[in-house]
């Protein structure tokens, strides 16, 4: 058997943690583990010294990194039959796992995966089962899934559990060889297994449906002696050259291959017995109920159309038989004449008028070496391709399930792109703005935050800069659409408007803050207004937080991420307030001081903010319209700026400014903006001494036309 790691070539790690995993987690009664095996990372799952499952670890075989851009490792096993027995999670580095959603909760979605059937997931490729989403934990709950089944099915098909086989990789296929072949006689083509059988008598079938349970089938056996032949099948590959040749004869096999298409090939299938493998199913809907081939997780079944009968068997020294049938395999089944393959017989019996059961058997098939090419040796599987197109597969299905959201996110920036290259318009009218800006934080709070947790995280930059030391890649971050586009969203905002884009409009822990502050407000809350020297020397925290927490993850990303529990996010936005109380309480607390403090948080605290206006310093345009008045003397915007990011001397520190447009509606105010009010008291000067010039204008004219009348008469 070939060795498979879907690692690449990394040493596999299930040793390491087969001990902090018990035998009777995986498989109910087991008792232990076997040595694992060289070829593969498998160990045998015994109870009571017998082999009853094989366990694996995960990450040995699927490389799909968690939301930390590490593997979330998981011990599963699977018994004979490619069914899932059991998973036990025994290492992650998951931060809303460390920190958020109790580990129980994720363990019992892990556990919950005990029964799954592998058959059905790769005939459905990995889609047979429900997903048990976690709130706030999807992403982490889509990375387990696709390890576990994904892994699952490679274990599975490498083992050849369940009759699963391994999916074809690259490189050559065998081909048959070519040429006419040779002419055998029966006893040759049986004795080399170019012609193979399936015998049952008629004690093993009425044993057959006593072992399978069903009491009414038992109570009905098959009459006749024990020993008595209920059906002798055989078959055999007749589009091979040689055996084709030799069991149906020159003319009969020119036949078969004007039948055959591209690619096509056909079995020869004879019976005898007391049993029909074909019935008489076919006659009226037209396909072979009692037969199917089954190569993999594949299966074919015959209809009436690539069917036909055959005479007789041309081989010399053949057996007679009642029933002689060939049958045509489609070229688009999948069939490879090289591998495998059984055919399977459905046995039939009656328990009522009309209702029946049945039970199974298969006739294995394998063609001879001697009528396959050599092959040259296979060239070494490119595991990280593998593994690259399976992520890829993962992130695409992810944003094609979240495309309803992805289309809505999609909107809102449109729109706050808009509105910044508008601002003018959208601030002219300040009641207009008010319900515009409440609006759309009310949108950026509840769908953006609660019901998207699309909230961005110093974590996620901490994670970037853990990628980038460890060897970058696109799929951990993909993971998350509507984190990753407002990444791009605020890359591109940083260059044109600064830090502000985001942290103004789109963070819905910011939205949560004014939106709470403005209900203060309604309810005449006090507001306090820091002392400016104050203000300013508690600017500089945010950025020494940030640049610890940095630091940190040098260091340590997993200590980071518990650090980074500063930021309230996770606990308001993502769980809502359903976490452990000291959380709740710090995340309170911090809105309840940004009821009398607007924005207390993005102001001192926040290092996503320090970050964001590291970069943000490079930003290309000033799009804040001034007047030479502002801040000397007038003082109105500095006095109404909610997180007071203009200085006393009217320059808008970027650093600090939230884009809240503010100070545009202000800009344009006739009733506070002193450079406004004069510009328009001057009009209306200019207005009231024209309209008095025309006045006297006026009079003159008609003073003038009096006299020229008084001079006339």
């Amino acid at each position: 058997m070939t060795a498979i790691a879907a690692t690449a070539d990394e040493a596999a790690e299930l040793p390491r943690f087969l001990d902090k995993v018990e035998a009777g987690q995986l498989v109910p009664g087991a008792d232990g583990f076997g040595a694992v095996r060289e070829d593969l990372p498998v160990a045998p799952v015994l109870k009571n010294g017998e082999r009853v499952a094989w366990a694996f670890l995960t990450s040995d075989f699927a490389g799909t990194t968690g939301y930390s851009g590490k593997p979330i490792h998981v011990v599963a096993a699977i018994d004979p039959d490619a069914v899932m027995t059991g998973a036990v999670l025994v290492e992650h580095s998951e931060p809303i796992v460390l920190v958020g959603i109790p580990e129980a909760r994720m363990r019992g979605v892990i556990e919950g995966y005990a029964g799954l059937d592998l058959k059905e997931e790769a005939a459905q490729s990995g889609t047979a089962h429900a997903l048990d989403i976690i709130s706030g934990a999807t992403v982490t709950v889509m990375v387990i899934d696709d390890s576990l089944v994904r892994g699952g099915l490679k274990v599975a098909r490498t083992l050849g559990l369940g009759g699963l086989s391994p999916v074809a990789q690259k490189g050559p296929r065998r081909q048959l060889r070519t040429g006419e072949g040779e002419i055998r006689d029966w006893q040759a083509l049986a004795g080399d297994g170019s012609i193979r059988g399936l015998t049952l008598d008629v004690g093993q079938v009425n044993r057959g449906f006593e072992e399978s349970g069903d009491t009414r089938a038992a109570e009905r056996p098959e009459k006749g002696a024990p020993g008595e032949t209920f059906i002798d099948m055989r078959t055999a590959l007749v589009s091979v050259p040689t055996i084709g040749r030799s069991l149906l004869g020159e003319a009969e096999y020119d036949n078969l291959r004007d039948w055959l298409g591209e690619g096509e090939h056909a079995l020869l299938v004879a019976g005898r017995g007391r049993y029909s493998f074909k019935g008489s199913g076919y006659v009226r809907g037209g396909i072979f109920d009692r037969i199917q081939l089954i190569q993999g997780d594949r299966s074919v079944r015959f209809f009436d159309r690539d069917h036909r009968r055959l005479g007789e068997v041309a081989a010399e020294g053949s057996p007679s038989f009642r029933e002689l049938d060939l049958f045509r395999i489609p070229a688009d089944s999948g069939f490879d004449p090289a591998e495998p393959w059984r055919l399977q017989l459905l046995v039939q019996r009656a328990v009522g008028a009309i209702e029946k059961t049945f039970i199974t058997y298969d006739l294995g098939y394998r063609l001879p070496e001697k009528y396959l090419m050599p092959l040259a040796p296979r060239p070494r599987v490119n595991a990280p391709d593998e593994e690259a197109a399976a992520k890829a597969a993962l992130w695409q299905r992810i944003w094609m399930d979240r495309q309803v959201e992805i289309g809505v996110l999609g909107v809102m920036l449109t729109v706050l792109t808009g509105a910044f290259f508008f601002q003018m318009q959208i601030t002219r009218h300040e009641r207009f703005y008010f319900w515009f800006r409440t609006g759309f934080l009310t949108m950026t709070l509840v769908f953006v935050g609660w019901y998207a947790n699309a909230q961005l995280s110093v974590v996620n930059l901490m994670a970037l800069a853990g990628a980038l030391r460890g060897g970058f890649t696109w799929d951990a971050f993909l993971l998350d659409p509507l984190v990753f586009i407002q990444w791009f969203a605020v890359a591109a905002a940083l260059i044109f408007w600064g830090r502000g884009a985001y942290c103004g409009w789109l963070c819905p822990f910011g939205a949560l803050q004014e939106l709470t502050n403005r209900i203060a407000r309604a309810l005449k809350v006090p507001q306090w207004e820091l002392p400016w020297g104050l203000h300013e020397r508690l600017w500089p925290v945010k950025y020494m937080i940030f640049l610890g927490l940095f630091g940190v993850s040098l260091a340590s990303i997993p200590m980071a991420e518990r650090l980074a529990e500063v930021e309230p996010f996770k606990t308001a936005i993502v769980l809502k307030f359903m976490r452990d109380w000291p959380f709740v309480v710090f995340a309170v607390a911090l809105l309840v001081i940004g009821l009398f403090v607007e924005r207390f948080y993005c102001r001192y605290l926040c290092p996503l903010g320090a970050a964001l206006a590291i970069p943000a310093r490079m930003r290309m345009f000033d799009w804040l319209k001034r007047y030479h008045e502002c801040g000397s003397p007038c003082q109105t915007c500095a006095n109404e700026c909610p997180v007071q990011a203009i200085h006393p001397t009217g320059e808008i520190n970027p650093n600090e400014c939230v884009n809240c447009l503010h100070c545009q509606v202000l800009y344009q105010s006739e009733s506070k903006c002193p450079v406004v009010i004069r510009q328009l008291k001057r009009r209306a000067r200019d207005h009231s001494a024209a309209k008095s010039s025309e006045t006297r204008m006026k009079t003159l004219l008609t003073g003038n036309e009096g006299e020229k009348e008084t001079s006339n008469v």
